[in-house]
């Protein structure tokens, strides 16, 4: 899945721990014998968090992983005829209408069948991220910030009636400033 390898160690055939880091993560991952009492493929609703939910999904496709299409809540509905996710809300079909960030959603299992969650956020709610520090983790994950800042900024050109020649300026505030969750400039 394209996740990097950070340990592998073993003790006998009695235990073992492999740790991964997904793509971006500032947190690793851990899968192993005898590390918990949980029964394989026990586990649901493990989320991985990512910046493009339709790019995460293809990269996953691309891996050979079987991830479902995206999705969306239905509301505030929490009937469960479908394979539960946030409270057994229902899902439906493709990303938030209106692509808001942690609202948009793709399901996959490993191969020991544990249940994993893709969710998008684009800008993190304040107080979620280190408001200190603005990182990507791809050109891809940059580029779709770079596509956020440019929209909005076309809106501002639009507002104020005239071309911004300090546009870089505009884009670097706008990309540190909605990574960070705070108000995004106007």
């Amino acid at each position: 899945m394209g996740w990097r390898l950070d340990a592998d160690f073993a003790a006998g055939d009695d235990f073992r721990v492999i740790q991964f880091t997904p793509p971006g993560s500032g947190c690793s991952i851990i899968f192993g014998k005898n590390v918990t009492a949980a029964a394989a493929g026990s586990a649901r609703g493990l989320y991985l968090i990512v910046s493009d939910i339709e790019a995460a999904r293809a990269e996953l496709l691309d891996r050979g992983v079987e991830v479902s299409e995206a999705f969306h809540g239905a509301g505030n509905v929490y009937a469960g005829v479908d394979e539960p996710y946030l409270f057994g809300r229902l899902r439906v079909s493709g990303p938030d209408p209106e692509h808001r960030s942690y609202r948009s959603f793709a399901s996959f299992s490993d191969a020991d069948g544990n249940g994993w969650l893709l969710q998008e956020i684009t800008a993190r709610l304040p107080g979620r991220v280190d408001t200190h520090g603005t990182t990507f983790t791809s050109s891809t994950e940059l580029a779709i910030a770079l596509r956020r800042a440019a929209a909005a900024h076309g809106e501002h050109e639009k507002r104020s009636g005239q071309r911004d020649e300090n546009w870089p300026d505009w884009y670097a505030e706008y990309i540190v400033r909605e990574q960070a969750g705070k108000e995004l400039p106007i």
